[in-house]
């Protein structure tokens, strides 16, 4: 007979899901331990395999998980009727806003679904596409004149431009999230020297050059 599920199964599971997503984000998917995770969730080792099976099943949820909320996302704003460019814009704000909210989730989307087996890989894999070929769609509609080899690239360069925040952007320093957002929608849309790019004025206790750390002469 099978196992039945306790009334707060799925609830039991989204915990775990969630703190699997930090210990991966912080460790990484090959450093991180059931053990540990078990740990970090209070429970043991036993309980926890009744929720998930293994390591990967949990890689897996965490990415399949995360790109469904990407996709509901997508479905809400195309609802809401905005003509091409704000459309384009509006998702570029959400998914931004989304990124930073479920940050330990697109981290383990952006540097640990490699792990996944073939068909767990070609599942994300599809679902990540799906996502890329809306924004590909609204794209092809406010450039019509780039041909279909060309959409592509230009929608992952956008997508580079947006996937990659995490790795350098700090919530406490002088530009908030909404900002940065605006940033790189005006950038994309209308280019570095775009009207529209909003003005943010340094700290008190920066000056401008302050505020942009470049390498030094020869660096990389």
């Amino acid at each position: 007979m099978a196992r039945t599920k306790s009334p707060n199964f799925e609830v039991q599971r989204s915990t775990i899901l969630e703190n699997a997503a930090q210990l991966f984000a912080q460790k990484s998917f090959p450093s991180a331990s059931i053990a540990q995770l078990a740990e970090l969730c209070g429970m043991s080792k036993p309980l926890l395999y009744h929720y998930y099976r293994d390591k990967l099943h949990l890689l897996f949820d965490i990415a399949d998980t995360y790109l469904d909320r990407l996709v509901a996302i997508e479905d809400e704003v195309a609802g809401q009727g905005l003509d091409t460019e704000a459309h384009l814009t509006e998702l570029i704000v959400r998914f931004m806003e989304e990124y930073a909210t479920s940050r330990h989730y697109h981290i383990v989307l952006v540097q640990d679904v490699k792990f996944l087996e073939d068909e767990a890989h070609r599942k994300v894999a599809e679902k990540q596409r799906q996502v890329v070929d809306g924004f590909a769609r609204l794209i092809a509609r406010l450039r019509p004149e780039l041909t279909a080899v060309q959409i592509k690239p230009v929608a992952m360069t956008l997508f580079g431009m947006m996937n990659w925040t995490f790795t350098w952007f700090r919530a406490d320093g002088p530009i908030d999230r909404a900002a940065m957002a605006e940033i790189v929608s005006q950038m994309f849309l209308h280019g570095v020297y775009s009207p529209g790019l909003p003005h943010i004025p340094p700290r008190q206790e920066e000056t401008p050059h302050e505020q942009v750390h470049l390498p030094e002469d020869g660096a990389a």
